[in-house]
């Protein structure tokens, strides 16, 4: 197996579920209303910021795979759109799981030379270090994520 096919395994884990930490977005998502999603705990961020937060990244290096330009910024990474019903948050979820499946696709087709290059520009590290940091990122918060959960629940 290629090594970007193992990336794209431990992206889809992280996103779908099937990893070994037997936590994952969709799951950590599925019965989270919009209420729950838009609700502040002290100064933590919401729910819905944290997934959007997780999802900006790949999203950005997914046009990168597709032949454009890096043109996210670490500073608009938390700058979520303003969701105002539960069908709006029902269908943006609906469009990230969408584009992680493609970025995932995107990545399984990935020849493994690819990885040592350089992602955009050298000061963004390589392709291997981007997608590795993608999935250590989405770790990262979706264990704040899971807590933030069950902060609201029990309160």
């Amino acid at each position: 197996m290629k090594v970007t096919q193992h990336i794209a395994k431990n992206l889809h884990q992280v996103y779908f579920g099937g990893n070994w930490t037997a936590s994952n977005l969709m799951d950590q998502l599925d019965g989270v209303s919009l209420e729950m999603a838009t609700k502040k705990v002290n100064d933590l961020n919401s729910i819905l910021a944290l997934t959007y937060h997780i999802h900006y990244y790949l999203k950005g290096t997914m046009e990168v795979l597709k032949g454009g330009d890096l043109t996210i910024r670490d500073k608009y990474s938390f700058d979520h759109p303003q969701i105002q019903n539960e069908a709006e948050w029902q269908a943006f979820l609906e469009n990230i799981w969408e584009e992680a499946k493609t970025f995932i696709a995107l990545v399984e087709n990935l020849q493994d030379d690819v990885l040592n290059r350089y992602l955009a520009e050298e000061k963004y590290g390589t392709y291997y270090r981007n997608l590795a940091g993608i999935i250590e990122h989405a770790h990262y918060h979706l264990g704040q994520i899971a807590i933030i959960k069950k902060m609201i629940g029990s309160s």
